[in-house]
Formats: C-alpha cells, sequence, structure tokens
C-alpha cells in the first residue's frame, strides 16, 4: 500500500481524491485503459491536455504507482506510460463514472470498451 504524503486526514475518500482527484487524472487513466501509451497520443485526447499538465500529472501518477514508464524502442526510441496492477485495478472506477454519465448527462459516448473476458 503506497503513503501518501500530507494526507489531509486518514478518510480513505480524500486520500484516494488527493492522487485521483483532479480533471486529468482519471482522463489519463481512461486513455491507458483504452491502449494509449506515448506522450504525443495522450495529446491528441479530445479534452487537449497542456503539455505542461500532462507531464506532470504522468509523473505523479508513476510516483503513486499507477503507472510505470518504459522505452519503446524505436525508431525512434521514446518513453512510453502503462498502467500497473495497482493502475488497472481503478478499472472498475471509471466503467462506474462513465455509466453514471451515459445515464444522467445528455450527449455523453462511451470512450472505454468493455473487459476482455480473460486477460486483462
Amino acid at each position: 500500500m503506497s503513503k501518501i504524503l500530507h494526507k489531509r486526514s486518514p478518510c480513505p475518500v480524500a486520500c484516494t481524491l488527493d492522487i485521483l482527484g483532479d480533471k486529468w487524472t482519471l482522463l489519463l487513466i481512461r486513455d491507458m485503459l483504452c491502449g494509449l501509451s506515448c506522450f504525443n497520443e495522450f495529446c491528441r485526447s479530445p479534452e487537449k491536455i497542456a503539455t505542461n499538465i500532462l507531464a506532470d500529472r504522468l509523473e505523479k501518477l508513476v510516483s503513486s504507482h499507477l503507472v510505470e514508464k518504459f522505452e519503446i524502442t524505436g525508431p525512434p526510441v521514446r518513453d512510453a506510460y502503462r498502467l500497473t496492477a495497482k493502475g488497472k485495478s481503478l478499472r472498475p472506477v471509471l466503467e462506474a463514472v462513465a455509466k453514471w454519465g451515459l445515464a444522467n448527462i445528455d450527449g455523453t459516448e462511451a470512450r472505454m470498451k468493455p473487459k476482455p473476458a480473460m486477460n486483462d
């Protein structure tokens, strides 16, 4: 279990929000669940995250052990990101948020695919 610096309280909701509670972090996790892994792919998401914020959130996700950085061996060689088991465990959370949005917010469309039956 990872330790969060500067906890507001021992409440698990507050502690979770300390990691996931900004408007970009769950969108990056969503994109990784959808198969994106490279910085430039995240930049092309429809929400248009600024590159400085993207770099900061990826660093935060790596330090929280939700994401790991790895190298794609080219050409060209470049950094990429993938969810750890801890990060993948957020899938049901995002599915619940998406389900709520589809049911309660007109004009929304699902971006995430249903979880594969066996190998995830």
